[in-house]
């Protein structure tokens, strides 16, 4: 008796059986390590915000945005920062910390100029001007800190990398059009951020979104001071 061999057709059914189950493998597979990526970064974003406050408890003062993409000392001149723009690199080396979130981007940073000023250390009444927004279930911004209250804020542009900084200090092209919450966290002047849950789809209010920011607590920054004995 003859070998029967498979057919053109068969084989071509086969191939797409593989190919869905493949398929069907793959998408919860990417699904968790977003996850992942996800969690790492937020843990380290974490630890880069108890990093500014005992740099603060250590020195008196919050350092400056990093010099360059390449370079991650504070960018200081004298006792002041010398980038007047406010949003800038976190200044990884000068704080011991990574350099990169795990979708490979530099995290960015935007602080106080009060707060980051080594010739006038702040006290408990030095005026903060970063502000916190979300969005409530209706999809309107509204406040997640008081107004003007932030010392300092570290954030992760997401899995999607709008805006983002690759280790070599390009940006990405700004491909989310309808991404307006996003485009507030790279585009503004480092006063106001939107902090909110994630969202795939572009029709949400103010647009899909994978951002990560957490923000430098005031209350936790001078309890850090007192028992540092850095305020009065």
């Amino acid at each position: 008796m003859k070998n029967r061999a498979f057919t053109l057709v068969e084989m071509a059914i086969v191939l797409v059986i593989v190919g869905l189950l493949l398929g069907g493998m793959l998408a919860p597979l990417r699904a968790q390590m977003e996850q992942r990526r996800a969690a790492d970064t937020n843990k380290a974003l974490d630890e880069a915000r108890d990093a500014l406050a005992g740099f603060a408890a250590r020195n008196g003062y919050l350092p400056c945005p990093a010099i360059s993409a390449s370079n991650g000392l504070e960018d200081r001149a004298g006792t002041r920062c010398a980038n007047e723009r406010r949003l800038g690199f976190l200044p990884w080396a000068t704080l011991g910390l990574q350099k990169l979130d795990a979708w490979q981007h530099i995290y960015l940073y935007s602080v106080t100029p009060a707060f980051s000023d080594s010739g006038a250390f702040f006290r408990l009444d030095t005026p903060r001007d970063i502000t916190i927004a979300s969005r409530d279930a209706a999809g309107a911004l509204v406040p997640a800190s008081a107004q003007n209250d932030i010392p300092a804020v570290v954030l992760s542009l997401g899995g999607n990398g709008f805006g983002a900084f690759s280790d070599a200090g390009v940006q990405a092209a700004d491909a989310g059009q309808g991404n307006v919450d996003e485009k507030a966290n790279f585009q503004g002047d480092g006063r106001l951020f939107i902090a909110r849950g994630q969202a795939d789809n572009p029709a949400a209010p103010g647009g899909a979104y994978d951002d990560i920011v957490v923000w430098l607590s005031p209350n936790i920054l001078f309890n850090r001071m007192l028992a540092a004995q850095r305020l009065p």
